[in-house]
């Protein structure tokens, strides 16, 4: 079994920018370019895993375990390649999803290789690419692991049934932080966000794809499910609290800051932010709303023409290992999506991180649970127009 290390004192996610760029980029994968679908037979390339012992992962920054000492070395990593004997050339280069979207869409549709042989991001962006065939099928018969600890929360998303293309790095849950103390009460529902006492000290996430399954939900929708007009009324109901006050402005992961300072008491936010944000202050509270909260996961996916396919399969499984994903868990604090590393994690010696094994952020209990949705991804023939009124509305 690895060492569990402490929890790191930085967010993955607090590097990140606001989502609204790319548009152009978003529309041409949203629309379904025809040109730049790739059919299932022109996928896969030469593996080359069995004489090279190596593969490229591309990540997001903070997204992993690092050293106490030397943040420049990744144990679970080292560990992998003791073990395998392969190589992994480790980069830390997305940003954004869709500035990395728009790095290697040439290489995709032009059917050409992209240089990496694992890649992560979002589920919202990975149903692009999913529906563009960039990405191929796992061999799920190599990978026992990921077919017997896959959180069954996360296991049917509908844009890719029965994750055949994409296994979840790490999830999350969209809800909403406040500061407990400054505001003197608490908060249970997404409604509470439009109470009198809150006008002008309250934030919303300005990506259309973090921030429009909360609210829906706040008003009664099955978000596995949810209509057009579904939208267009959260859309009615923000532009009115925009003009009122109500909403003091539209964030990235700089809600932060506000919350933080004062300046926010209540914030739509993410659950590993919270965590990382509790350490300092207390005060700060994160709910999942009764009416429910979005669950939602950056994913890992093989891209067309990766020349080390059964090495990337090999490494995603081996982050299913329970020992495995509990070590990751204690660094990175979002929700594990594997629930089976809860109970290494309570077994650590270490007080800290066994306290861990009974956080609900990072393993939700039995009534979050029922309370966690996964949203159904908008279309390639909704984004557009969806992306056009909520840009306008939050000034992107």
């Amino acid at each position: 079994m690895p060492e569990i290390r402490k929890t790191s004192p930085l967010s993955r996610r607090s590097l990140l920018r606001s989502l609204g760029g790319g548009a152009a980029l978003g529309a041409l994968a949203g629309c379904g370019v025809p040109a730049a679908y790739v059919s299932p037979g022109d996928r896969a390339g030469a593996d080359l895993s069995a004489r090279d012992k190596k593969l490229t992962w591309a990540n997001w920054p903070l997204y992993i375990d690092t050293d106490d000492k030397d943040h420049t070395k990744r144990p679970t990593l080292d560990a992998f390649r003791k073990r395998t004997g392969i190589s992994v050339d480790y980069i830390e280069e997305i940003n954004d999803n869709d500035e990395f979207f728009g790095k290697i869409s040439p290489s995709l549709m032009n059917h050409q290789q992209t240089g990496r042989d694992l890649i992560v991001i979002s589920d919202w962006m990975c149903a692009r690419f999913v529906r563009l065939g960039w990405v191929q099928e796992m061999d799920r018969a190599g990978q026992p692991n990921v077919a017997k600890y896959l959180d069954p929360l996360l296991s049917r998303p509908a844009f890719d049934p029965g994750r055949k293309s994409t296994v979840p790095w790490q999830s999350g849950i969209t809800g909403i932080a406040y500061n407990h103390r400054k505001l003197g009460r608490e908060i249970n529902h997404v409604s509470d966000l439009w109470a009198p006492d809150l006008k002008g000290r309250v934030t919303l996430l300005s990506g259309l794809d973090e921030a429009f399954a909360l609210l829906m939900q706040g008003n009664g929708v099955d978000i596995t499910r949810w209509k057009a007009d579904d939208f267009h009324k959260i859309c009615d109901q923000v532009e009115k609290y925009v003009h009122s006050g109500q909403i003091r402005r539209f964030t990235g992961n700089d809600y932060t800051k506000d919350l933080v300072s004062g300046d926010v008491l209540a914030c739509q936010a993410y659950s590993g932010d919270v965590i990382q944000l509790q350490a300092d202050n207390p005060d700060i509270r994160f709910v999942v709303p009764e009416e429910g909260a979005e669950l939602w996961s950056d994913s890992l996916m093989i891209p067309n023409l990766a020349r080390h396919k059964a090495n990337a399969e090999k490494l995603v499984d081996y982050y299913y290992e329970p020992e495995v994903a509990a070590e990751l868990a204690s660094w990175v604090n979002y929700v594990c999506p594997v629930p089976a590393a809860q109970h290494v994690l309570a077994s650590s010696k270490d007080e800290d991180t066994a306290a861990l094994a009974e956080n609900p952020l990072i393993f939700p209990d039995a009534t979050m649970r029922k309370r966690l949705a996964i949203a159904r991804d908008i279309t390639s023939t909704e984004r557009s127009e969806f992306a056009k009124r909520w840009n306008a509305i939050a000034g992107l």
